[in-house]
């Protein structure tokens, strides 16, 4: 996947990830108690929607300004209110012109006691990043692989956090980069939340990939994916799904009001579908909400 991220900010596969952080976060903030999210590939962390750019793919518009423009119901709107006031907090106006990054979007939920790392290996990247958080106390900001990250970072000194890891697949083997990866930060961090994206698109190796993650033997794993359209008539993503490792105990019933709904407003043919199921833990369940 030839991946920088202005190309795709704000793609459906970005309103799955970050409605699932939203909640995340807010769950984490249920106790006074301060936490860290560590962003293994940070990205800019704030994307210019009226880019050259993000106009020539247009992805956002089928994603985020799909669901900005949808009539939500009640339970599906709540759960997404965090998220989406973060969206319109950067729009005041008529238009979406900025969306925010992972890294953007946790900060705009924190509260004070709360702490970032963001890792971001490209030099220009990196750079921007830098200086998006310049003189926040908050963030911390490394040029760093996030892979690397996800042994010298761990454990946070809170005992408390949220792991993502967003890796671009742009080389071989990501799949397998995530299973060592998630292997190697769980033994150094066991009581992390762990959010681990992926792509959903032909040929992906996703049934070898679920099997590898089972066999870590990690007592607890969550799973949701969106798929937007067939992937007999695209190359590229036709659908993307997120690893969660201790979940909130709520985050399958939230689960299940919103991917319905994301689906809804998102789909671009008959073939859309979604599902959330455990692959460890509470009920080993495949098949579980999908349709």
């Amino acid at each position: 996947m030839n991946y920088r991220h202005i190309y795709h900010a704000g793609n459906f596969a970005d309103v799955l990830k970050h409605a699932v952080l939203s909640r995340l976060v807010v769950y984490m903030q249920k106790k006074d108690k301060a936490f860290r999210m560590l962003d293994t590939h940070a990205g800019i962390g704030l994307y210019d929607l009226s880019s050259e750019e993000a106009q020539k793919t247009g992805e956002w518009r089928e994603g985020i300004g799909r669901l900005m423009a949808a009539e939500l119901p009640p339970k599906a709107a709540d759960l997404l209110t965090p998220y989406l006031s973060a969206i319109r907090e950067l729009n005041p106006g008529p238009d979406l012109k900025l969306y925010p990054g992972s890294p953007k979007l946790a900060r705009m939920l924190f509260r004070p006691q709360d702490r970032l790392s963001a890792m971001e290996l490209h030099p220009d990247d990196y750079n921007r990043l830098s200086r998006l958080f310049e003189g926040d106390y908050q963030v911390r900001v490394t040029e760093l692989d996030g892979w690397l990250a996800l042994g010298a970072h761990l454990p946070p000194k809170e005992k408390r956090g949220i792991v993502l890891v967003d890796p671009p697949f742009e080389a071989e083997g990501e799949y397998e980069h995530l299973v060592s990866g998630l292997a190697n930060a769980y033994r150094r961090f066991p009581g992390g939340t762990y959010c681990l994206w992926y792509p959903l698109k032909k040929s992906a190796p996703i049934k070898a990939f679920h099997q590898a993650l089972q066999a870590l033997d990690i007592p607890k794993m969550l799973c949701a994916e969106l798929t937007v359209c067939s992937d007999r008539e695209t190359e590229g993503l036709n659908g993307s799904g997120l690893v969660i490792v201790n979940p909130p105990f709520t985050l399958k019933e939230e689960l299940h009001v919103m991917l319905p709904v994301l689906k809804e407003a998102m789909a671009r043919d008959r073939f859309a579908s979604q599902r959330a199921f455990w692959l460890r833990g509470e009920e080993v369940d495949q098949d579980s909400s999908e349709d």
